[in-house]
């Protein structure tokens, strides 16, 4: 089997674990994942982040089991967005052709439960030329654990690439 398959099928097991609920205590698994779909008819740059809520909660206000914010509930806290906003503006960017992509929350959905629940959030950014570069800096969680590993899989029309970054490796940049 070609290397670069057992990697990708590798990554994709991984992903799988983070996607399912674990059974046990706390979430075992230091992971985020990141999906970044650029459509060249459309034109247009979508977004997906994957997180564990108790981990969002640890980052924004210090206690992973905080109800204070309650992201994506009906009542959630009016300062939920902002303060989630100014997290990832501090360790998640995207470039396109060198050109920075604002992060913006358009959409917000908790799955799971327990222990595994997740906040998934995700956007989408018009692109005026065709995309011929990308730079990733995903380093969500890694000033709260030395072992997160934040995966990231990039579709560009019909070309997939993934990576695995983390605090020895922030970013990386793409060219099409």
């Amino acid at each position: 089997m070609p290397r670069s398959l057992m990697r990708t099928l590798r990554l994709a097991w991984v992903a799988a674990l983070l996607l399912v609920p674990v059974i046990g205590s706390a979430h075992p698994l230091r992971l985020s994942l990141c999906q970044i779909e650029y459509s060249s008819q459309a034109a247009t740059l979508t977004v997906s982040l994957r997180l564990f809520l108790t981990d969002v909660n640890e980052a924004i206000v210090f206690d992973p089991y905080s109800r204070a914010l309650r992201f994506a509930e009906a009542d959630e806290s009016e300062n939920a967005e902002p303060l989630l906003l100014a997290y990832l503006g501090e360790f998640f960017s995207l470039e396109a052709n060198g050109e920075p992509v604002p992060v913006s929350i358009q959409s917000k959905v908790l799955g799971g439960a327990g222990e595994d629940t997740t906040l998934s959030i995700g956007f989408s950014y018009p692109l005026a030329a065709p995309l011929l570069s990308m730079t990733i800096k995903n380093v969500v969680f890694t000033d709260l654990f030395f072992d997160q590993t934040n995966i990231v899989y990039v579709h560009v029309d019909d070309d997939s690439h993934s990576m695995m970054l983390s605090k020895s490796t922030p970013s990386h940049t793409l060219e099409f």
